[in-house]
C-alpha cells in the first residue's frame, strides 16, 4: 500500500528528509520512557530500585540490536520494500505496544509495563536495523556524511517531543492521554512517510538451500567469528572491549537518578520539561564541538579531558546534596515531606546543564575512537559490537545505581559513579589507531553504523 504523495527517496532534500523523520521516531519512544514516563513514576511513588531497573531494560534492546540484521535481511520483501516493510511492520508494533501500556497504572503494574515497553523498544531497535540498512542502500555517497547529521539531529528532536512535549501536555491532559500524542506522532511519519517510500529493488538474492533459519544462524556465527577477530587482531581493539564494557565518565545525571532527584526537589513537570529542553540543545552543540576539537588537538587527549569534566559537576551535586543532609530518597507523595533550599535546587539544575555540556563534547569522540581501532576489513562488524557494549553500559549502569540510592544515599552513588566512569582513563593510552590512514575500500564502501 503506498500512499499518493511524492516519493522523498527521489530527491537529495526527501532522503535527507525521509531520514531525519524516521529518526524522529526512534527519539520519541526513547524520550517518552526514559524521561515523560520515569517523572511520572516517581511522582507517583515508585522507587529507584524499580525506576531504574525499568529505564535499565529500555536499553537492552539496543545492546543487542546486532542479532536484528540476519533477520532483517533474511526475511523481506521485493514487493513492498525489502527495507521498508521492516520500518512499517516495526512502527505498527512500536504504536501497539504503547496502545497496550495505556491503561496501566505506573506505580502498581510496573512489573507488566516493564515487560511491554521492553517490547515496545525491541521493535524500536529493530527499526533503527531497518532504517540504518535502507539509508546503505538508497544514499549516494556524497549524502551520507549530511544525512548522517540529520539522523542525529532528528533522534534528539524526537526524544524532545517524547520527554519534555509529553511533559508540557502532562500539565492540561491526564498523562495516560499522552500515550495517544506518541501514537499519533509516530502514525504521522508512518502514514506521510514510509508509506509513500518506493524502495529501489535490491540485488537479486539466492534462495538459501539450507533454509531461512539455517541462514540467520549462520550470519549470526559469522558476525561473533568475525567480531573475536578483530578484538583478539590488535591490542587496541582488545583495550576497547574493556573500554567499551565501561562507563566513560559519569552518568548519573543523565539516567533514572535525574529523573528521581528532580521530582524528589519539588520541580513540576514544566520545570523538568524545560530542563530536558535546555539539555538537549546543549548536548546537540557540544556534540559538533567537541568533534572539531578532538579533529584540532587529537582525539585521545581531548576525550580523557571531556570525560574527566563529566565528573565535576556530579562531585559538586554530591557534595551539596550532603552539605544540605538531602542524603536517602524521599518519597514525594508523603506527607510534611522535607522542602530543598534554593541552593540545593540552582545547584541541580546548573549541574545537570553543565554534565550536558561535558558528555555531549565526548559523545561523538568516544565513536569515533572506536572507529580509529576498528580493523577496515570487518569494519561494520566490529563497530556494531563496540556500540552494543556501550548500550549494555547504559542499562546495567541504570540498574545498579537505582539499587545504590536505597543503600547508601544519593551522594554515595553519586560519588561512586565519578569513580567508576574515570577507570577507562588509564586505558586510552592503550587505544592506538589501527590503520591511522584507513579508509573503506571502494569495495567495501562506507558503512552506516550504530
Amino acid at each position: 500500500m503506498r500512499l499518493p504523495f511524492p516519493d522523498l527517496l527521489a530527491t537529495t532534500n526527501g532522503r535527507l528528509a525521509a531520514f531525519f523523520l524516521l529518526y524522529v521516531t526512534e527519539g520519541i519512544p526513547l524520550g517518552f520512557t526514559a524521561t515523560a514516563m520515569a517523572t511520572q513514576m516517581r511522582r507517583q511513588g515508585l522507587g529507584p530500585v524499580a525506576i531504574g531497573a525499568f529505564v535499565g531494560s529500555l536499553y537492552l534492546p539496543w545492546a543487542f540490536k546486532w542479532v536484528a540484521g540476519p533477520i532483517v535481511d533474511t526475511f523481506s520483501s521485493d514487493r513492498f520494500g525489502r527495507r521498508r516493510v521492516w520500518i512499517l511492520g516495526t512502527q505498527i508494533g512500536m504504536m501497539a505496544t504503547l496502545l497496550v501500556a495505556m491503561p496501566l497504572n505506573l506505580a502498581t503494574e510496573i512489573g507488566l509495563l516493564t515487560l511491554i515497553i521492553l517490547a515496545h523498544n525491541a521493535f524500536s531497535a529493530t527499526q533503527d536495523v531497518a532504517i540504518d540498512a535502507l539509508a546503505v542502500g538508497v544514499l549516494p555517497e556524497h549524502e551520507r556524511g549530511m544525512a548522517n547529521g540529520y539522523m542525529f539531529a532528528g533522534a534528539s528532536v524526537g526524544q524532545t517531543i517524547g520527554g519534555s512535549g509529553v511533559l508540557f501536555l502532562a500539565e492540561v491532559v491526564p498523562f495516560a492521554a499522552t500515550y495517544g500524542f506518541v501514537v499519533g506522532a509516530i502514525l504521522l511519519v508512518t502514514l506521510f512517510v514510509v508509506l509513500p517510500l518506493r524502495e529501489p529493488p535490491g540485488p537479486p538474492r539466492a534462495p538459501s538451500p539450507a533454509g531461512p533459519m539455517a541462514t540467520i544462524g549462520r550470519d549470526l556465527a559469522t558476525f561473533v567469528r568475525d567480531a573475536w577477530r578483530a578484538f583478539t587482531g590488535s591490542r587496541s581493539a582488545l583495550v576497547g572491549v574493556v573500554v567499551a564494557l565501561l562507563p566513560a565518565g559519569a552518568y548519573a545525571l543523565s539516567l533514572a537518578l535525574q529523573s528521581n532527584l528532580a521530582v524528589e526537589l519539588g520541580l513540576s513537570d514544566h520545570q523538568i520539561a524545560v530542563l530536558n529542553v535546555w539539555s538537549t540543545l546543549i548536548f546537540a552543540v557540544s556534540c559538533v564541538a567537541g568533534g572539531w576539537l578532538s579533529d584540532r588537538y587529537g582525539r585521545r587527549r581531548m576525550l580523557a579531558l571531556f570525560i574527566f569534566l563529566t565528573v565535576i559537576p556530579t562531585l559538586w551535586l554530591a557534595w551539596t546534596m550532603r552539605e544540605a543532609g538531602w542524603i536517602m530518597p524521599i518519597d514525594p507523595t508523603a506527607p510534611g515531606r522535607p522542602q530543598p533550599s534554593d541552593a540545593l535546587v540552582w545547584t541541580f539544575w546548573a549541574a545537570v546543564l553543565a554534565f550536558n555540556v561535558f558528555q555531549g563534547l565526548y559523545y561523538g569522540v568516544r565513536s569515533a575512537l572506536f572507529m580509529d581501532v576498528t580493523t577496515p576489513a570487518v569494519a561494520a562488524t566490529q563497530f556494531t559490537a563496540y556500540m552494543a557494549m556501550a548500550n549494555l553500559v547504559i542499562s546495567y549502569t541504570a540498574w545498579w545505581q537505582g539499587l545504590s540510592i536505597v543503600r547508601w544515599g544519593y551522594p554515595v552513588t553519586l560519588l561512586i559513579d565519578a569513580i567508576v566512569g574515570l577507570i577507562g582513563l588509564f586505558l586510552l593510552p592503550l587505544m592506538k589507531p589501527v590503520r591511522a590512514a584507513a579508509a573503506p575500500t571502494e569495495a567495501e564502501g562506507p558503512r552506516i553504523v550504530r
